[in-house]
């Protein structure tokens, strides 16, 4: 067995949307998407339930991965995700099966992002790591920490500041997410110091960074 970072994903909320098809493109899309760029260990495949699950080479590099797919559906739909660390193995490759600690550790971690999600004080909440025990990796209250503190920003950007993140996040200018906007690099600027985006790009460098 390997030691990976084991993603689950869960819509939140989609069986209430009246366009029940449009959901589903707009997540095969974003899913598609995440496998192109950032190359998981395992790639993201959509199972029952309009859950998915993948694994990448660090802790790291599925927190970057799982929060654009998450800036991906926010105009569409919500999603929660789990994240662990730890042991998996392939029990088939055809139809592609795998099982281990690590996968039963990011089933509990989305359970309880959850039950975060679903009490008042944490309502921000949408994702949380729970490595397998033993198993090493980063420290779990560390990144949970900051990943509370990251939903929490997130969850207060309204659609256009959103829009402002996913521009820096991909590298482009304030003068050409403006344009993508139509509104003015002024107001831009203004979004990214009162919404804190700021902090939530520093954030996503650092836990980026963790093995």
């Amino acid at each position: 067995m390997v030691s990976v970072a084991t993603v689950i994903g869960d819509l939140v909320g989609s069986r209430t949307k009246s366009d029940r098809a449009k959901v589903h493109q707009a997540f095969a899309e974003a899913v598609e998407e995440i496998n192109e760029t950032w190359q998981p260990v395992t790639p993201l495949r959509i199972t029952v339930g309009d859950e998915y699950q993948g694994a990448f080479e660090t802790v790291g590099v599925a927190v970057q991965a799982t929060f654009r797919l998450r800036i991906a559906l926010d105009p569409v739909v919500g999603i929660r995700h789990g994240i662990s660390w730890g042991a998996t193995r392939v029990l088939s490759d055809d139809p592609r099966v795998e099982d281990g600690p690590a996968w039963w550790s990011a089933r509990a971690a989305i359970e309880e992002a959850e039950r975060a999600e679903n009490k008042a004080a944490s309502r921000s909440v949408r994702t949380w790591y729970q490595p397998v025990e033993d198993a090493g990796g980063p420290d779990q209250a560390a990144v949970n920490a900051a990943l509370i503190a990251r939903d929490e920003l997130f969850f207060r950007l309204d659609r256009s500041s959103v829009s402002v993140l996913s521009g820096m996040l991909s590298g482009m200018s304030q003068k050409a997410i403006a344009a993508d906007l139509e509104i003015t690099p002024s107001a831009v600027s203004q979004r990214i110091r009162r919404d804190g985006i700021v902090t939530i790009l520093r954030a996503d460098e650092l836990l980026g960074a963790v093995a």
